[in-house]
């Protein structure tokens, strides 16, 4: 590909909020691709995860999936774990403050997260990095000299931040320097293009810009990519929520949990977690809005695209036939009785609430049969954590929950 072509791939899936800045950013990564192949390096690009958690779903795969692209593309990727941003916690897209971690649970997180990410980046091909490496080494006068670069106002404006003003709820000062620390990631790892969620736009396209200017370096470019909904089609991809979909699953339960998606969410998954193209994406989308392609037959490609980035193809297609089989062929009714989980049930209280049993004693036998089954994956605790799916009892009872 041209350097024009790359860029438009390598742009597919982002969002600033506002066309000039996205133009912007596209025309300088277009010019700094120029440049690094003018010069005969690769460009450095990076993304930052703190381990705040031990299991990754799809929605954590948004920017992995990107930094992939770099890699195929011949560029140099590290992947940073934020072992000391952790220490704050990101108030991005929090509207209360993180709890804090101790050094142990983020050591633990980490390892975890790097094998999962290996699950899509090239591990022959990765940089890992820790922060701490350069952030534990700042002085005072350092930090002094760092926040220099930004006033109050700026972080108050922010969205999380300015809720909590309005309900009075504490900003703590440390939750100020998280994006100075990120900022000065980006400056010691030299980063060409920084790779985010649109939550860290400020982190990204303010703070880290900001300081490696102010530090005699040239600017990153930020790829600030849109957040994945959950499979409700409406909220953030959580696990709180229980819309979401882990990604050491099994092929059929990702599978099937893809083509529980909503129509309208379609879009935005094939831009965000598939390796297509615009222009396969742009043909898909045609081939639905003329009729030619049915909206279920672009559903099923999408999940078995999805599902084979993980599992390969053999899975995939095993995953599909088993989906097909259990849905297309009526072995599941359509137009099932939903029921919305929440947070605070277990499996049990779910199918007495549901109604598709009469007790719990009854729920229990038939947990103890093997007669539960979500997506067609048998439960045997009745402490199971349920999400977004088909439910079965026995041959004839459903629900989909959601």
């Amino acid at each position: 590909m041209n350097f024009t072509d790359q860029a438009a791939v390598l742009m597919q899936g982002t969002e600033y909020g506002d066309e000039k800045i996205k133009e912007a950013m596209h025309a300088e990564l277009i010019q700094r691709l120029e440049q690094a192949h003018k010069e005969s390096r690769p460009l450095k690009i990076y993304c930052g995860y703190d381990p705040t958690k031990a299991d990754l779903h799809l929605g954590h795969t948004v920017t992995m999936r990107k930094l992939r692209q770099f890699q195929d593309f011949g560029h140099e990727v590290t992947f940073l774990i934020g072992d000391y941003t952790a220490l704050i916690g990101d108030p991005s897209d929090k509207d209360v403050t993180r709890p804090i971690l101790t050094s142990q649970e983020i050591q633990e997180n980490a390892q975890t997260y790097a094998e999962q990410a290996f699950r899509i980046l090239d591990k022959e091909k990765t940089i890992i990095r820790y922060n701490s490496e350069w952030l534990s080494k700042l002085n005072f006068a350092e930090i002094i000299q760092l926040t220099q670069n930004f006033t109050v106002q700026q972080f108050l404006s922010r969205e999380k931040f300015r809720l909590r003003w309005d309900k009075n709820d504490a900003i703590y000062l440390h939750e100020t320097l998280y994006a100075v620390m990120q900022g000065y990631d980006a400056y010691c790892l030299k980063a060409d293009v920084q790779v985010g969620g649109t939550d860290q736009f400020f982190n990204i396209v303010t703070a880290a810009r900001k300081i490696m200017t102010a530090l005699g370096a040239q600017p990153n470019i930020a790829i600030c990519l849109g957040i994945l909904p959950g499979t409700d089609g409406s909220e953030k991809m959580s696990k709180s929520m229980g819309n979401h979909v882990p990604i050491t699953t099994t092929p059929n339960d990702m599978f099937g949990k893809i083509m529980s998606i909503p129509d309208d969410s379609m879009a935005v998954y094939m831009r965000l977690v598939t390796r297509w193209t615009p222009e396969k994406i742009e043909n898909m989308e045609a081939q639905m809005n003329n009729g030619v392609l049915h909206p279920r037959d672009a559903k099923m490609a999408l999940a078995f695209e999805v599902t084979s980035a993980f599992y390969g193809d053999t899975e995939a297609q095993t995953a599909k036939k088993d989906f097909v089989q259990k849905f297309q062929k009526k072995e599941i009714p359509d137009n099932l009785e939903e029921y919305k989980l929440s947070s605070d049930v277990n499996c049990l209280d779910v199918l007495v609430n549901s109604g598709l049993v009469s007790s719990n004693s009854e729920a229990r036998r038939m947990i103890k049969q093997n007669a539960v089954r979500l997506d067609g994956e048998t439960i045997t605790d009745w402490n199971f954590e349920l999400s977004p799916g088909v439910l079965q009892v026995g041959k004839r009872k459903f629900r989909k929950l959601v």
